[in-house]
């Protein structure tokens, strides 16, 4: 079962190159997905730190930054696995989202569900009437 209080974890990515560990804002209850054009490819869970809240232990150098559009999101990735470990929010700059399969012992299909936000229809871009930030939520069901 899922503990999501969890407040501090570990985390690495695929190669092992990158290794933090983070502060969560709100444990695992704070995980979701988005639809903008980049998470629809990348297909990660995230949940959410403050900025101050991960430490890089080790492997500083090899991250790399992507950015595209209004470049205010910062998504980081490993450079050698290529496994994406956190981003600087657009919705929130304060905070980081943290790729959960990242997390030491949590699996992106350990959640039975998770809220997708809107990205097509970003908050930072105006407040769309009659939508309310949320795409819908996507359900893992095991067999």
């Amino acid at each position: 079962m899922l503990d999501e209080n969890i407040d501090e974890i570990d985390g690495a990515c695929h190669c092992g190159t990158v290794r933090f560990h983070v502060r969560l804002a709100n444990g695992l209850r704070s995980a979701r997905r988005c639809t903008c054009s980049y998470c629809r490819m990348r297909g990660a869970i995230a949940v959410s730190a403050n900025l101050d809240d991960i430490k890089i232990v080790s492997g500083e150098a090899a991250l790399t930054l992507y950015q595209f559009n209004t470049k205010t999101a910062k998504h980081y990735f490993c450079s050698v696995c290529g496994i994406y470990t956190h981003h600087q929010r657009r919705s929130n700059p304060q905070q980081y989202g943290v790729n959960v399969a990242c997390l030491e012992g949590i699996s992106p299909f350990d959640f039975s569900s998770v809220i997708v936000n809107d990205g097509v229809q970003h908050p930072s871009d105006g407040i769309v009437p009659g939508k309310s930030g949320r795409a819908g939520v996507l359900k893992f069901i095991a067999e």
